[in-house]
């Protein structure tokens, strides 16, 4: 029956009250009691500052985390049948229990600005005054009804397969099976159809992205530059980020100005070559392209030869590789060579395999190539990697593999924390040195650092080989753990990063949470933190990995300031 226009205001009141009556009493108890802590527990800092539509979605996925182990507690405690209590002191329960979770939940909320005060001082970010209590709970309201949403059409799905099926066969497989479908039906739903989609979108926005040329980014004339009308490779074909790589960097006159007239030894202009994904068709191809280029512009005759593993977009940090140049005078070649346009993330769920095969075959063609060429009149060899690109530039050689002709050294930063290399040698640490700076057997092969240099190891001598990884306490691209779902990860214990909040607690489940949200926020973290990695912190690396000639502390001091200096005018 429709009602009268006049009453419309007070029917749709009655209805939304009904509604909500009937959805209040459907609530459990130890499901609202587990939603509120785990709740409260997501306004506590982890790793990174957190804006409020990234706390909003935190503490929504928190609460219907929670809320799903109370009910799977509640069901347990029935499956082995326990007394429950009667119906009525149940629904005084729940009530009882709403009005904690609400409490707690405002509690929590108005004090959440501390804690987030606690990563931003240690990042020298201002303080907040408060941690917009309303928006975080109506942002978390929507995220956890939505999520809730969806788990109840799991269960009406499973109830109604099973009922189904009890038809046919015995309960108890009826139920067993009811739940493999539901399963599978939601698998094929939100991976087969939703996450299909949502890739072939972000696929092609992305690669529109890759395509764009970029007006500041002009064609090289010089011929001794890849892009150029005398290079291998077309400029249109090198990719947004290709360009850029190619395109920027110090200049012979940067140089010149920052070492002065009539140096010791005058800089020369550096070579950079980048190879597209559009540039060849097959890996193997792109691969042979990068050498052919780098003999075009006789890049083997320079001092040092860098093969950088770009990250998933293609890009390659121009902190890391401005310094060297300078370091090193402009004597330096380097090269990268693309293997996809999605964001770092992306390319790990679509293409996983597709960044280690393209590095690999980069490095077995160069490193082939360079075998080849008398010991004493090549360059020196050095692998580099951020990120994504750390981790498949750590795969591409095999150390036993190269034994007996060692490249250089690397400089990898920022290592994922899928990396076996890298989880294997933290493991392996010496006891006395914590998981956030590990100290490797003697350090003659390995050593690690931060925002501060701990490469200088008092009675540690460089082998042949010289590897570094840089990375920061506070980047969750390197220290998240899927085992922080129900254990405490190890650089969690005393002493902690200096990057990282002394109020940090873990809490199963929660802490989980709160990683994964903070690896979708760790590069928009201040720079020296998270994944941002300062250019000041690249040269230390580098002078311990590369050992630059003749340069004082001053110099270095001087560097450090410039390269500051462009690192915040590109950001």
């Amino acid at each position: 029956m429709t009602p009268p226009p006049l009453r419309w205001g007070r029917w749709l009141h009655s209805q939304v009250a009904y509604w909500t009556f009937r959805f209040a009493a459907t609530l459990s108890t130890p499901g609202l009691l587990v939603a509120a802590l785990f709740f409260a527990g997501s306004l506590t800092p982890s790793l990174l500052p957190r804006s409020f539509a990234m706390q909003g979605v935190l503490s929504g996925a928190s609460l219907a985390a929670g809320y799903g182990v109370g009910v799977f507690g509640r069901w347990l405690w029935g499956y082995v049948e326990l007394p429950l209590p009667r119906e009525t002191v149940q629904r005084v329960a729940t009530l009882v229990a709403a009005g904690v979770s609400v409490t707690t939940a405002l509690i929590f909320l108005y004090t959440a600005a501390e804690w987030q005060n606690s990563i931003r001082v240690l990042m020298e970010l201002e303080p907040v005054d408060s941690a917009q209590p309303f928006r975080v709970g109506a942002i978390a309201v929507l995220v956890s009804v939505t999520l809730l949403g969806v788990g109840r059409l799991f269960a009406w799905t499973f109830r109604s397969i099973s009922t189904w099926l009890d038809r046919f066969i015995p309960a108890h497989v009826a139920n067993v099976a009811g739940a493999v479908l539901a399963i599978a039906l939601f698998w094929i739903v939100l991976n087969g159809v939703l996450f299909q989609f949502a890739i072939g979108t972000m696929d092609a926005s992305f690669q529109q992205v890759d395509a764009r040329i970029e007006p500041e980014f002009a064609q090289p004339t010089d011929p001794g530059r890849t892009g150029s009308s005398a290079s291998l490779l077309a400029w249109d074909d090198l990719g947004r980020r290709g360009r850029e790589f190619v395109a920027a960097g110090p200049t012979l006159a940067d140089l010149q100005d920052f070492f002065g007239p009539e140096p010791i030894h005058p800089p020369i202009e550096p070579i950079r070559v980048y190879v597209g994904l559009n540039s060849a068709e097959t890996i193997e191809e792109r691969a042979r392209l990068a050498l052919e280029e780098l003999e075009r512009v006789d890049a083997f005759e320079r001092a040092l030869l860098v093969l950088a593993t770009p990250t998933g977009t293609g890009w390659v940090d121009p902190d890391a590789l401005d310094t060297l140049e300078y370091l090193h005078r402009g004597d330096v070649a380097s090269v990268a060579v693309q293997y996809s346009y999605l964001p770092s993330w992306l390319s790990l769920l679509v293409e996983p395999e597709y960044g280690e095969e393209t590095a690999r075959a980069v490095f077995q063609e160069i490193y082939g190539h360079w075998t080849g060429l008398p010991r004493d009149d090549r360059p020196d060899l050095y692998l580099h990697g951020l990120s994504l690109g750390a981790l498949n530039s750590e795969r591409a050689a095999d150390l036993y593999d190269v034994i007996a002709d060692p490249f250089a050294g690397a400089l990898w930063t920022g290592p994922p924390f899928q990396g076996v290399n890298w989880r294997t040698i933290t493991a392996q640490r010496q006891p006395d040195s914590p998981a956030w700076l590990p100290r490797f057997r003697d350090g003659s092969i390995i050593r690690f650092t931060n925002q501060e240099n701990h490469l200088d190891i008092p009675g540690a001598d460089w082998g042949p080989i010289r590897i570094v990884y840089l990375q920061y306490a506070s980047d969750p691209i390197t220290f998240f753990e899927q085992q922080s779902l129900y254990r405490q990860p190890e650089w969690m214990l005393e002493p902690r990063g200096p990057d990282v909040s002394q109020e940090l607690r873990w809490y199963p489940v929660v802490t989980f949470l709160q990683l994964v949200v903070d690896m979708g926020a760790g590069d928009t973290a201040p720079m020296g933190y998270g994944h941002v990695y300062a250019p000041e912190h690249y040269i230390d690396a580098w002078i311990a990995v590369t050992d630059p000639p003749d340069w004082s502390s001053e110099d270095v001091e001087r560097l450090k300031r410039l390269a500051r200096a462009l690192a915040e005018a590109r950001s």
